[in-house]
């Protein structure tokens, strides 16, 4: 590709490194942030008027050369909230994509920062301009694969639900890890009573559907863990952001493969 760099042309990347931040913006991210702002076009004053108006505060009238106030968004930013500076970066990939006519650099912004997130154990990732969890691979290909078998088959409820959970575990300053829980149970439960034909609770149909042994044990179990969690938020005992990525992903999966073994079996277009 025409001005690109070396590592981009030969494939070379730093490597994935094991997801270790969640709820924190390290130093490398927030001078990151700003870097690639000033990369894609913005000058000092458009960037200090942009972090201003995230957080709220007033550029200081007394800096007007734009060595102050390149070392003003270096302050604002160093002291800012760890969960605005991600608040910034998704503000800055608006402003990007608003004045940029090639529609390019928006994207090449967004694939900068979400590798240096893989590349400093962040666990963001930025998706059409939003800023949301990166979970593991299998995390990320079990929900990207739900959403889109489940619109296929015609249960955008289902899908939905699988969006609502994303949602939740992505809030910040805090995931709401008993949401996202409910929310991927409430998709599987949708997808179950599509295929068993009743209205019963997820509980009472796992031993009708088709699922081989041990899985539908373990399916019991993960309906357990799931409505014990729910009781739990009544007693203020969250579960682990882990629990919540566990059963989102297996939630997600298990629903794939009951409405891909459903079509199989009935021959139809749709589940």
């Amino acid at each position: 590709m025409n001005g690109s760099s070396f590592s981009e042309r030969f494939g070379f990347q730093g490597p994935e490194v094991e997801i270790r931040v969640r709820e924190d913006a390290p130093e490398e991210i927030r001078a990151a942030v700003v870097m690639l702002g000033y990369g894609a076009g913005l000058g000092p004053g458009g960037m200090r008027d942009l972090v201003c108006e995230v957080l709220l505060k007033r550029p200081d009238p007394n800096n007007w050369s734009p060595s102050n106030i390149e070392n003003e968004v270096h302050r604002l930013v160093d002291d800012a909230p760890w969960y605005k500076i991600y608040d910034i970066a998704e503000r800055l990939h608006r402003e990007i994509a608003h004045s940029d006519y090639t529609g390019t650099k928006a994207d090449e912004y967004a694939r900068r920062l979400t590798q240096l997130f893989r590349e400093q154990g962040v666990g963001w990732k930025m998706e059409d301009g939003k800023i949301v969890v990166r979970g593991s691979e299998a995390f990320t290909l079990a929900t990207q694969d739900a959403v889109a078998t489940m619109r296929a088959a015609g249960k955008p409820t289902a899908a939905n639900e699988i969006h609502e959970a994303l949602s939740d575990i992505s809030r910040r300053p805090a995931a709401d890890v008993t949401g996202a829980i409910q929310h991927a149970m409430a998709a599987l439960e949708c997808v179950a009573r599509e295929i068993d034909g009743t209205s019963d609770t997820l509980g009472r149909i796992i031993g009708r559907l088709t699922l081989p042994a041990p899985l539908d044990g373990a399916l019991h179990k993960l309906w357990g863990f799931a409505s014990e969690q729910g009781r739990h938020i009544q007693e203020g005992r969250d579960p682990a952001f882990e629990e919540a990525e566990l059963v989102v992903t297996v939630a997600s999966a298990v629903s794939v493969y009951l409405l891909r073994h459903h079509q199989r079996t009935t021959g139809s277009g749709q589940a």
